[in-house]
């Protein structure tokens, strides 16, 4: 955020806000210069470069009064000394480019810009109250680009009065409608109530680099068509489908999201953040509710994710709280996490990707969930994650899901599944998984090389510790894993030792430790959350072969590492 301040500041200083009035011409365009980050992409994946998709003029928010057409709102009516303003009782059309400073009140009237295809028109809003019963407030009929400004600590309220009557071959269905490239900036606050439609919507690109918006809407509260990029922005939005919305359902490479910075607050009946293409994140405070919360799953009918991509999601840094009643985080591809602070509690998956989910680094707290991680792949490297779980902690579906079934009654067993095709890959980072299904589920193939995994499985049903199809593997690491006997299994090969031992049922909180032949604790006072009848032990420090402790509460047995 700071980067985009300073970028903010910068691009003020060095470009000229002078503005045209009526039909004059803007001089000082800078045109498409650079974005607000004056290091794009430095940390973390780049899917979506945002040094392409902020122009200077996206971020000025200076602007000289004496060279700018001032339009004053009079109730029923309005007034300008531009010609390039013509008032037809509350109706405003603005026909050139140029900078427009609004300010007062219209009862039931429109703005409409209708300037040449090639012009860039600026609004400056300056305590604007505009209600439009049944239109827009704003409509931008035809510009090249239009820059909505909210003026320095002004407070500004669009509303719409239920209804949007056809006017023209539009279907004008928002508080703020664009045909064109929109951009909102500014220090102000915009207010918008749109109790039949969306809030703001472009038919071309959508951009916020500033202000704060509190937005009620009963459709969508921000949609843009070939895109939506917000950078520095404030954002509380309450809507009847999604909270923030991108498609374009003629072209797949647009319909993306990127957010670089802000605070969002979102409260959406569909999903939260929706891209019909790829997403990229790289920071941002963010609380969601969608769909009515995790509390909601049973009930929703909808698609009510909290982030959800169509293409490739990234995240690289942020802080997510999502309460959703279907996935928290979703894409029917690929989904990579590098950094961040995400909390979860959903009705659904807390991550899922139809292809494979990757997460390098990064805290993720999954407080509620059916399945925790679900991919084709999973991979995790780094980054430190707690997920609880109604059914799988991990599962990687490849084929169908046959998690639960199978019959295996023995440690080391393998199963039938050869065409299974998922994978999982543990090679970092910190884990806790506390499932009521299968701890990990491998649909194929599992491999552990590394990072810190625990997982707390329960007694009852038809679950295990670790399931996998094809093979289970160890190089590397530490695994400490407790839950049923039935169909327990242990890894299938190994390049380290391995224990597993059966034992009576134990209760939660049942101190387990493992001692080397010297005395040496390797795995000291573990306490599952559980009750449980078998311990799984594998770490760098135990030797195949060799002859452990294993201290389960007051009972202490030697044990055998293969």
């Amino acid at each position: 955020m700071k980067r985009l301040v300073m970028a903010v500041l910068l691009a003020c200083l060095l470009l000229s806000s002078a503005c045209s009035t009526g039909n004059q011409q803007n001089s000082n365009d800078p045109g498409q210069t650079s974005g607000p980050s004056d290091d794009p992409g430095s940390k973390g994946v780049v899917i979506i470069d945002p040094s392409d998709l902020f122009s200077g003029r996206d971020l000025e928010v200076g602007y000289d009064e004496t060279t700018s057409a001032a339009i004053k709102l009079n109730g029923n009516t309005a007034a300008s000394g531009s010609n390039a303003v013509k008032v037809s009782g509350s109706t405003v059309a603005i026909t050139d480019e140029g900078t427009y400073i609004l300010s007062g009140t219209l009862n039931d009237g429109m703005i409409i810009v209708d300037a040449d295809k090639a012009d860039k028109v600026r609004l400056v809003l300056n305590n604007v109250k505009i209600n439009s019963k049944t239109s827009a407030p704003i409509y931008i009929r035809q510009a090249d680009k239009v820059f909505i400004t909210l003026a320095p600590d002004s407070a500004n309220t669009l509303s719409n009065g239920g209804t949007f009557a056809q006017t023209d071959e539009n279907s004008i269905d928002a508080v703020i409608f664009s045909k064109d490239d929109l951009t909102l900036n500014g220090s102000g606050t915009l207010i918008i109530n749109s109790p039949a439609g969306h809030g703001i919507v472009s038919k071309d690109e959508l951009k916020l680099t500033g202000g704060t918006y509190e937005i009620k809407a009963a459709s969508h509260g921000l949609e843009g068509k070939d895109n939506v990029c917000i950078g520095n922005a404030k954002l509380s939005i309450t809507s009847g489908m999604d909270g923030i919305h991108a498609e374009n359902p003629d072209d797949s490479t647009l319909g993306f999201i990127y957010i670089q910075s802000g605070t969002f607050n979102i409260t959406s009946e569909g999903d939260g953040i929706a891209a019909s293409a790829k997403m990229q994140i790289d920071g941002g405070t963010f609380h969601i509710v969608s769909g009515g919360g995790s509390a909601n799953a049973a009930k929703s009918n909808a698609s009510s994710k909290g982030i959800k991509a169509s293409g490739e999601l990234v995240i690289n840094d942020g802080s997510f709280t999502v309460d959703s009643a279907d996935d928290a985080v979703h894409s029917n591809a690929s989904i990579t996490i590098t950094g961040g602070t995400i909390e979860i509690a959903t009705g659904d998956d807390g991550f899922h990707a139809d292809d494979t989910l990757t997460i390098l680094s990064g805290t993720v707290k999954v407080t509620e969930s059916y399945e925790g991680l679900e991919g084709l792949h999973v991979k995790v490297s780094g980054g430190d994650l707690t997920l609880y779980a109604g059914d799988d902690g991990i599962n990687a579906a490849g084929g169908t899901d046959q998690s639960g079934f199978g019959g295996r009654d023995r440690f080391g067993g393998r199963g039938d599944g050869a065409g299974s095709k998922g994978s999982i890959e543990i090679s970092g980072g910190k884990l806790y998984i506390n499932a009521r299904g299968d701890g990990i589920d491998a649909n194929g193939t599992l491999t552990i090389s590394g990072g810190y995994t625990v997982v707390c499985g329960p007694i009852k049903g038809d679950t295990a510790t670790l399931d996998y199809d094809v093979s289970g593997v160890i190089t590397g690491g530490t695994f400490i894993g407790t839950g049923a006997s039935r169909r327990a299994m242990s890894f299938s090969d190994s390049e380290q030792g391995v224990i597993s031992v059966r034992i009576a049922s134990q209760p939660a909180g049942t101190a387990i430790t493992l001692s080397d032949s010297k005395g040496n604790k390797i795995i000291s006072d573990y306490k599952p959350e559980l009750e449980f009848e078998i311990v799984i032990l594998s770490s760098p420090d135990i030797v195949k072969g060799e002859t452990y402790t294993l201290n389960v509460g007051s009972k202490s047995d030697e044990v055998t590492a293969k």
